[in-house]
């Protein structure tokens, strides 16, 4: 799915921006993957250090979603690789935010998927199963509901209520 750019949609929809209808993460993630720019509608997901349910979520058909994992901004191991990466590019998601770490740069580079994140990691996560779906993910310091729109660019982050358009 193309996306739309970023500073234009926040310029063409001020009013939607001061309403807090359309949110701007803060510029803390790091860009990977083949596509640099992706949108769709947002799948939330809640983890600590455990990356089962984030497996669960990318083998099901992503139908041009994107996965929000909130990984509680960890430092200590990757959420994602690049077997997951494949699987989301595969599987037909549009791209993947981790507020966390993954791994596999260089896989992760290949894959025609966007991904954002707070770092890259060499170690793996843990396999408890632990975490909750569709749950509201508090990233950044944004408030972000399953089924709301992300659209993300070489300039930022959006998040917002509805599907845009310029």
């Amino acid at each position: 799915m193309a996306s739309l750019a970023t500073a234009e949609l926040c310029d063409s929809n001020a009013s939607l921006v001061i309403k807090g209808d359309i949110r701007v993460l803060p510029p803390i993630f790091n860009m990977y993957g083949h596509c640099r720019a992706f949108s769709g509608p947002i799948v939330t997901l809640k983890v600590f250090e455990d990356n089962v349910l984030v497996r669960e979520l990318l083998e099901t058909p992503g139908d041009g979603r994107v996965l929000i994992i909130d990984g509680g901004g960890s430092m200590r191991c990757a959420l994602v690789g690049g077997n997951l990466a494949q699987l989301a590019q595969n599987m037909g998601w549009a791209g993947i935010l981790v507020n966390g770490c993954i791994r596999d740069v260089d896989e992760i580079n290949a894959c025609d998927v966007g991904v954002r994140a707070l770092a890259s990691h060499p170690q793996k996560s843990y396999k408890k199963g632990n975490g909750e779906k569709h749950i509201p993910v508090n990233i950044g310091g944004i408030l972000i509901y399953d089924r709301e729109w992300l659209y993300a660019d070489s300039d930022g982050i959006l998040i917002s209520k509805t599907e845009l358009s310029i």
